[in-house]
């Protein structure tokens, strides 16, 4: 695990091919990556009123952490640990309504804040309760409808997305609504990492994605880095639906059908004339991965023109070519490659976090 990647671009050498598939590696990347880093946990409205619970596991296959998210009465959203403290048992089992947390096993309660309550036959306990019998709280951050929550946050959430955040901003946030019908789960036969390499670059559009570049003019796609997190702009031909945009917004000017972001590591908001549409990365296996795209509408009738149209196929086409590299990458004959400095920024970035993170 111990690379480096240039911060010249130019002369800079990619990724060890070993990164993808040594089951060491991905071990590793467990605590120094992923517990460290903001990830995907739901959308506000799993908790919309006081009183809801929802419990619900972090990065299955990586981290497997039994979180919950409440409301509580005082309308305040948390991040709990779901594991009871007094033997380690899932405290709730299910989504729902409740005006307390109550384990089943032995009866502890809890406040919807995490607070403990009270525990019956405990008597006889000395220096009991105290704080370690409340359930762990975890950071908890909102950017408009989402939701994101870290173990151990190596930096503050705000910070990593503050970027994205003020580009955005006058964008009718408040009008999305969750599709549950159009969200779908794409489970790719490859390392987590193969496919974040692919997303953030569109170097391969012209050669992968024949509909996609019949709408997006290659020739002004851009990429802007920023310390945890990459935009990249799709920027229209003429004629082709973009996003409405408000009028003092600093990309008024430019043919924007889609903005692009991922934040380090795994999740990415695509922005597109109909909405967003959250793409959540699970590394499952050190050559498993699930891909999870969450749609939320604003403009249902811009659904299926643009960039935005056709992400079925375009997430197959991605499937596609990422497993190819990971059969690859597994070849005794390639280690390291180079990078396009015009076109492959995003990647570079990203692999420089990547060897960061895991020194």
């Amino acid at each position: 695990m111990d690379f480096t990647i240039d911060a010249d671009i130019s002369v800079a050498r990619t990724l060890p091919a070993r990164v993808y598939s040594d089951p060491e590696i991905f071990s590793a990347q467990r605590e120094r990556i992923f517990a460290r880093t903001w990830q995907w946990a739901a959308h506000d409205e799993v908790v919309k009123v006081a009183g809801q619970v929802y419990p619900f596991t972090l990065l299955p296959g990586a981290l497997d952490e039994p979180l919950l998210l409440t409301r509580d009465a005082n309308d305040q959203v948390h991040c709990l640990s779901n594991v009871c403290t007094h033997r380690g048992t899932l405290v709730v089992e299910g989504a729902g309504h409740d005006t307390q947390l109550r384990c089943r096993y032995h009866g502890r309660r809890f406040t919807l804040d995490g607070r403990f309550d009270s525990m019956p036959e405990f008597q006889g306990a000395k220096g009991f309760p105290s704080k370690a019998d409340d359930l762990p709280s975890v950071a908890l951050a909102r950017w408009e409808r989402f939701l994101l929550v870290s173990l151990r946050p190596a930096m503050p959430f705000d910070d990593m997305s503050a970027p994205m955040r003020e580009r955005l901003t006058g964008l009718p946030f408040g009008r999305l609504a969750f599709d549950a019908a159009g969200a779908r789960d794409y489970f790719v036969n490859a390392n987590w990492a193969l496919y974040i390499d692919n997303y953030l670059e569109g170097f391969h559009i012209p050669y992968v994605h024949s509909g996609l570049a019949g709408v997006l003019d290659y020739g002004e796609y851009a990429v802007e880095l920023d310390r945890y997190s990459v935009l990249q702009l799709g920027v229209a031909k003429q004629g082709e639906r973009t996003i409405t945009l408000p009028a003092a917004h600093p990309d008024t000017k430019r043919r924007i059908a889609a903005y692009y972001y991922w934040l380090f590591p795994t999740t990415m908001f695509n922005v597109y004339p109909w909405g967003v549409s959250v793409n959540v990365v699970t590394p499952l296996a050190v050559d498993r991965t699930r891909v999870s795209f969450l749609p939320f509408v604003w403009d249902e009738s811009a659904r299926e023109q643009g960039a935005g149209a056709g992400l079925d196929r375009v997430e197959r086409e991605d499937e596609a070519i990422v497993e190819s590299v990971q059969r690859g990458t597994r070849s005794r004959l390639y280690e390291r490659g180079r990078y396009s400095p015009t076109r492959e920024t995003g990647v570079h970035h990203f692999h420089r976090l990547l060897a960061e993170f895991l020194r």
